[in-house]
């Protein structure tokens, strides 16, 4: 394989994820400081500024990927990904700096698994574990078996006891507190909220469900939170006469985002009560939709961010007067991971650029201050400290209306160009930190980001038109934008290349598959190439989500069939380069492995690059340099297409 060294600056922490303590005393993050797995870490807060880094210790080997404080503030739980596969694993550990003891929760199946009542272990181990967050000092966590049922259950981190709250297909716990649970259901793109309520009674108790909005096919309501009620507290949803004196005390209120009845997601406060359910709309914009949102515990803030054509705008809603107060100004173009204090007064937040790798900030919601947390070493800046994008828009050839972000070489006039795809394919390329692009901009080649249909960020029509059938038009979007990287005179036609990671991966397979005269060469990172084999091979509970993005087995075989790569491997011209983690289950290895298999045998160029440490992500710094060398190697030692095929 080629070697080529691009200058791959890895000497800054990169750090994310941040939870806020909710007495506002410390916060926990997790930091990528190089040397390994990213790792969680805790910090003291007071007046006098922010104290030493401590490390959390965890008896288990993986990058973490969330970590969130208990209500009291006594306890961390931790989510684990061990060697970067997808069977995850939750720990709880105390923040007393001298207690380093752990426990691990929802490792084993739960006997009886009656919702709302007590349950031991069978011993029966679960596929996978999420955490989700903590209901008074009980920690929630979504536990998956192999076969994809999910257990929604609430663990006490001394003891372990357990309580199942929900078991169902396909399901996923989002929030509980004090008897009232939301459970998000359904595939991708058709995601619906029940709100589920235990009622006691004399001789049983038992579960009442309801869903939370109506239905409306292709809306998606993923995210949401339990407000705490009883006889004391107002209404935060429906204020004011005559609404106040309307409400039912026995009610349960929450606040949702969906994009029920509207382009873009948004906020949403309902009510369910003995008559039924209400909702009124909290949060819109017409032209963006929101990201994620927190409440603070005491309820009286909820800290929103916006997606607002790929940037992010932090906004804070005040309860109960419901007043929407003026953006906060961001160190940055893209925030994402929120956590707030208990009384709304101190907001964490990862931000980053294209210039700047993740850096927690610590904002005051009261006077907009935002405070950087900068660890031992600062925070790494791209390899390119001028790698501003281009927002390029064009029209695919069908007329929907295409955009991306361009991040040009210093070359002068058309050159080697790469179009670099996201997963998902529910993604959207932001302008946040991607550390392939600034190496391949510094070596010349010119990266443009698309985000053909299917992709999150222009209303849901566009999200979801790539579903099934539509796929086709997603393939050809991509070589719209490659036409179009030419008649602008950007791209040199001859140094197409293509790229892209997990879907971006099976678009690269694609690509050079359904259009064999446009690419040069192809890295395709952790993609599908084979549909088929994808659903038989990969984790069922990952399977039942995707049907409705790609297709079902049993019903859409044909379309699976002409859609996989795999059949259409005649076809190839372009040399191909894979790349995959050993540990990656969600788009297992043998996609990769049997398509430089088929390639090989047909005499075509073909290579493979496996990281024997990593699943379906590449995590590891000194992995990521390895990566970024290949790809930038694969493009420079191929720089031109290639000719027709040989007759066969």
């Amino acid at each position: 394989m080629p070697a080529h060294t691009v200058r791959f600056d890895d000497r800054g922490w990169h750090t994310y994820g941040a939870s806020v303590s909710p007495d506002g005393k410390a916060f926990a993050y997790i930091v990528d400081d190089g040397t390994g797995y990213p790792r969680a870490a805790q910090r003291s807060l007071s007046v006098s500024g922010v104290g030493e880094l401590r490390w959390v210790s965890l008896p288990s080997t993986g990058p973490v990927r969330k970590i969130v404080h208990s209500t009291d503030s006594r306890w961390l739980a931790v989510e684990i990904a061990p060697s970067g596969g997808e069977h995850h694993q939750v720990w709880v550990v105390t923040t007393d700096p001298d207690d380093d003891t752990t426990h691990r929760v929802g490792a084993t199946r739960p006997d009886g698994d009656t919702p709302g009542r007590p349950a031991g272990g069978t011993g029966r181990s679960f596929g996978t574990v999420s955490l989700v967050g903590w209901d008074t000092d009980w920690v929630l966590i979504t536990a998956t078996e192999p076969d994809g049922t999910a257990h929604s259950l609430r663990v006490h981190p001394g003891t372990s006891a357990t309580m199942t709250l929900d078991v169902r297909v396909g399901g996923a716990l989002i929030d509980s507190w004090k008897g009232a649970t939301l459970i998000r259901v359904g595939p991708r793109g058709y995601r619906d909220m029940l709100l589920l309520r235990r009622r006691l009674d004399i001789a049983s108790d038992s579960v009442v469900m309801t869903p939370l909005l109506p239905n409306d096919p292709g809306a998606v309501t993923d995210d949401g939170h339990i407000l705490d009620q009883g006889f004391d507290h107002p209404s935060l949803v429906f204020t004011g006469p005559p609404q106040d004196a309307e409400r039912d005390l026995d009610s349960v209120q929450a606040i949702v985002v969906s994009d029920f009845d509207s382009k873009y997601p948004r906020l949403l406060g309902v009510e369910v009560g003995r008559h039924g359910v209400r909702f009124r709309v909290l949060a819109q914009r017409p032209d963006a939709g929101i990201d994620e949102f927190v409440v603070s515990n005491d309820q009286s803030t909820v800290a929103m961010l916006w997606n607002v054509g790929g940037r992010s705008e932090l906004q804070v809603l005040t309860l109960p007067d419901q007043t929407l107060h003026d953006p906060i100004d961001l160190p940055g173009e893209v925030a994402t991971d929120l956590s707030v204090s208990a009384a709304g007064r101190l907001v964490a937040v990862t931000v980053s650029s294209p210039q700047h790798s993740p850096l927690v900030h610590l904002i005051h919601t009261g006077t907009g201050e935002v405070i950087p947390i900068r660890d031992d070493v600062v925070a790494g800046e791209g390899p390119s400290t001028g790698l501003v994008p281009e927002v390029l828009e064009l029209s695919a050839r069908d007329g929907m209306p295409l955009s991306g972000l361009l991040f040009r070489s210093n070359r002068v006039g058309p050159g080697p160009t790469v179009l670099y795809f996201h997963g998902g394919p529910e993604a959207q390329t932001r302008p946040d930190y991607n550390f392939l692009f600034g190496p391949l901009v510094d070596a010349g080649i010119t990266v443009f980001a698309p985000n053909v249909r299917g992709s999150s960020g222009y209303g849901r029509l566009f999200s979801h038109a790539d579903d099934r059938y539509g796929r086709y038009a997603g393939i050809d979007d991509a070589a719209d934008c490659a036409e179009h990287l030419v008649a602008r005179g950007i791209a040199d036609p001859g140094a197409l290349y293509c790229s892209g990671r997990s879907y971006g991966g099976y678009l690269t397979l694609a690509c050079l598959t359904f259009h064999p005269d446009t690419f040069a060469a192809g890295i395709a990172i952790c993609g599908m190439s084979d549909l088929e084999s994808f659903f038989r091979n990969t984790e069922p509970w990952i399977a039942v989500a995707a049907y409705t993005k790609y297709g079902h087995p049993e019903s859409d075989r044909e379309l699976l069939a002409d859609l996989s790569p795999i059949h259409r491997i005649a076809d190839v011209r372009a040399p191909l380069l894979v790349v995959h983690g050993a540990h990656d289950t969600n788009v297992p290895v043998s996609e990769s492995r049997q398509m430089v298999d088929e390639l090989r045998a047909r005499g075509a160029a073909a290579a493979m690059l496996m990281f024997d440490d990593e699943g379906h992500e590449i995590v590891k710094r000194h992995n990521q340099q390895r990566l970024t060398e290949a790809v930038a190697g694969w493009i420079l030692d191929h720089p031109s297409r290639p000719g027709p095929p040989a007759a066969r």
